[in-house]
């Protein structure tokens, strides 16, 4: 895929059939897709150790539960990874329309962005206790990858603030920030187009919003709420709204800072967020990439939704890059979008919700060991996953 052209209008509607990746292409509404049967399963990549989908659960240490954000509904659900099959959805709260992001606080409460507001879950009486309004205005309530709303979304390293990515259609986003303690929008920052990812520096003090459509990532102080903006295009921006290769999700390294955005299986865009500067390392997925997680050690994790182009570029798989460079790929079974770990990272989160025709009602847990894959079905579109906080005494 190295310096591929832009695709032609008529091109990419041509491919959408085959593997089109939540907001990769112009503004062109799509329908969202649960399909009850599994896809068929991808070519494995010539470089990637093999891992195959089995039926068993993927070993791990005891699991935590998780809370999914179930896109293709109005709730978040609650998961136990270690049941098998349709005994690992433990039930759904209700929190609003196409919830997005999810965040998870110390206290167990959960934040949701969705296209009404910012949802609070008390995840221990599996309540919604807020909705928070937004005071961007984005239009009527919708579905739908272009749906106005909430987006990205990350907490404060102390817990007393929750940032939120505002999607506006047709038009640049916005930063909100939410008091957590007060449960209320207490600023709003003007960003880049459709804000897919909110991260927050280790020390607190800078905000990052990648933005999708406009080519970015803002670095916004928290000190001054002045917003910065730096380009991230590998590949350039033509073609503009209707690019295909445009910035998804980021990662902050934990080493020094530096954020990480994959690009297409080829590309790692590594940002310094003070000078600006970007460079560009190779990957060797060969895929269009989304979804990106980083362990404390410095392993990278970046899912690849599968080809723009069928004929030449890989399926889908989670790429395990490690601090040298180095790569190992394990291939998934259809597209999926983001990726969380456990907190050992001795598991990785897989979720199928996925905005385009190919989304799946659940999500694939693989052993970040053995590569093992385990699908698991659960939820509505499950976009986001958080890993619940262990309860008091536990």
């Amino acid at each position: 895929m190295t310096n591929r052209p832009v695709p032609p209008a008529a091109a990419a509607t041509a491919l959408a059939a085959v593997l089109l990746l939540a907001g990769c292409a112009g503004p062109t509404p799509a329908p969202v897709a649960a399909p009850a049967s599994s896809p068929t399963p991808s070519a494995t990549p010539s470089s990637a150790t093999p891992a195959p989908t089995t039926a068993e659960p993927a070993p791990s240490s005891p699991a935590a539960p998780l809370l999914v954000s179930d896109f293709g509904a109005d709730t978040v659900t609650f998961v136990d990874p270690a049941r098998p099959g349709g005994a690992a959805d433990l039930g759904s709260v209700r929190v609003g329309t196409a919830p997005y992001g999810l965040a998870v606080a110390a206290d167990g409460t959960a934040w949701v962005a969705t296209a009404e507001g910012v949802a609070a879950v008390d995840t221990a009486t599996r309540t919604r206790t807020a909705l928070i309004p937004y005071r961007t205005r984005t239009g009527p309530v919708a579905t739908g990858e272009y749906r106005g709303g909430g987006m990205g979304l990350a907490l404060s390293p102390d817990g007393t603030r929750l940032y939120v990515g505002v999607n506006v259609p047709e038009g640049n986003g916005t930063l909100e920030v939410v008091d957590t303690a007060t449960r209320a929008v207490v600023r709003v920052v003007p960003v880049g187009r459709r804000p897919f990812d909110v991260d927050v520096s280790a020390d607190g003090r800078q905000v990052y919003v990648t933005g999708h459509d406009s080519f970015d990532v803002t670095v916004v102080p928290t000190a001054t709420w002045e917003p910065r903006r730096i380009e991230v295009a590998p590949y350039g921006t033509e073609g503009g709204l209707g690019s295909w290769l445009k910035p998804h999700y980021t990662a902050v390294r934990p080493s020094d800072g530096a954020l990480l955005l994959p690009f297409e299986g080829e590309r790692l865009a590594v940002v310094d967020p003070a000078t600006g500067r970007v460079t560009v390392e190779p990957m060797t997925a060969d895929t269009h990439q989304h979804g990106a997680a980083v362990a404390p050690d410095g392993t990278l994790y970046v899912v690849g939704t599968g080809p723009i182009d069928p004929a030449t570029d890989a399926g889908p798989s989670l790429t395990i890059r490690s601090p040298d460079g180095s790569e190992r790929l394990v291939p998934l079974d259809g597209p999926h979008e983001t990726v969380t770990l456990s907190p050992d990272a001795r598991t990785a989160y897989v979720s199928g919700g996925y905005t385009r025709e190919g989304g799946w009602n659940g999500l694939t847990v693989v052993d970040t060991a053995t590569g093992r894959a385990t699908r698991l079905p659960v939820g509505r579109l499950p976009l986001a996953v958080a890993v619940l906080p262990a309860p008091p005494g536990s």
